[in-house]
């Protein structure tokens, strides 16, 4: 089967899961076009003409039995520029949504991404979300913007949205999967996200301003993704991580194995998200063994239940409880009590492969 694949807004997660798809289905014949991860506004609304009017339009005009896209593309205008386009079965991954994201204080208001999103999931002939999380939000969403609309909002668009839409996560590779091993008697926490303001920092620096007035001697990871302006709170948790003997690996990690080296020798993984379509980086500290000290929302329910792993995220308790729990996790480590880790093995490529082989070989109508 000759397949194109487009990921329209290349981040990280987004190049983790499309080169995992290719490797996890070999015997299709795969080309991919990829644009870089910046500019945003730009890049949302100006891929069709980038793609359809650029180099790349001989390359998209050629005959093909299935498109695989990323959200981000837009796919409606991409299909009127290269009208080819338009008759290819084509499936549309939802990394995350516009309608359920949270704005900064200085983001420009406005409802066009949200529209594209509707656009991409109507033109598309199946929807694949990484949550049910996501899923939900993007249909609760278009559904409180249509009725928002002045007039000649057309009927059923939700319902035709959520009848093609699957739940599929972007799995994990065999190689997060680490064994267990002795880890340090020190309590030690992980808090590994993108450093950006919908990450929560100020909650993560709330709830360790609590946490270390219980004089536990512990360490603290703080790693992710960076980038060239980074909240505040990242330079007042470092100084009060140092002031605490409590400073681990501090920054993005440039060794892949260095980094899982470091998740395997943790004994916890914090989220303090204020939005996670998925949890990717939480799911693999937790399959390199870290138990999870999440929020009891966002996409977490579907993967850990609704048991010991959560903490309350009420917007006037959330560091409090986090502290707590914490300080809980804390005193068993030191106590040498077990605590439990939830499995993940269901997350794998190994694990999950088939279904995404099935479900495409569905859109493109069973083509060899």
């Amino acid at each position: 089967m000759n397949v194109l694949l487009l990921s329209a807004y290349d981040a990280d997660s987004h190049k983790r899961w499309r080169r995992g798809l290719v490797a996890a289905v070999p015997d299709w014949q795969w080309t991919t076009l990829s644009l870089p991860p910046r500019y945003f506004s730009w890049r949302v609304r100006g891929n069709s003409l980038s793609w359809g009017r650029g180099e790349s339009l001989a390359l998209l005009r050629q005959p093909w039995d299935l498109i695989v896209t990323t959200s981000m593309t837009d796919l409606a205008s991409l299909r009127g520029l290269v009208p080819s386009l338009a008759g290819v079965p084509t499936a549309v991954y939802f990394h995350e949504n516009q309608f359920d994201y949270p704005r900064s204080k200085d983001a420009v208001a406005s409802v066009e991404p949200q529209l594209l999103n509707i656009y991409t999931a109507l033109c598309g002939d199946l929807l694949l979300f990484n949550s049910e999380y996501n899923r939900r939000t993007l249909l609760d969403g278009a559904a409180a913007l249509l009725q928002k609309l002045p007039d000649h909002v057309p009927k059923g668009i939700c319902e035709e949205i959520a009848g093609k839409s699957r739940v599929l996560p972007v799995p994990l590779e065999s190689e997060a999967y680490l064994a267990p091993c002795d880890k340090s008697g020190r309590p030690t926490f992980v808090w590994n996200h993108r450093w950006e303001y919908d990450k929560g920092p100020d909650i993560l620096l709330a709830a360790l301003r609590r946490f270390g007035a219980a004089q536990i001697p512990f360490t603290l990871h703080v790693v992710g993704q960076q980038f060239r302006r980074q909240p505040a709170e990242f330079a007042e948790l470092r100084q009060l991580l140092e002031k605490l003997g409590a400073l681990g690996a501090w920054g993005y990690q440039e060794s892949l194995a260095g980094y899982r080296q470091l998740l395997r020798q943790s004994h916890a993984v914090i989220s303090t998200a204020r939005h996670d379509f998925q949890g990717l980086a939480v799911l693999e500290a937790v399959a390199a063994g870290c138990e999870p000290l999440v929020p009891d929302n966002l996409a977490y329910p579907e993967w850990f239940g609704t048991g010991g792993w959560h903490y309350s995220e009420d917007v006037a308790s959330s560091a409090a409880n986090l502290a707590a729990f914490m300080q809980r996790c804390a005193l068993d480590i030191q106590q040498g009590a077990a605590r439990p880790v939830p499995d993940v093995s269901g997350m794998s490529w190994e694990a999950l492969s088939m279904s995404y082989r099935q479900l495409l070989e569905q859109c493109a109508g069973g083509a060899d």
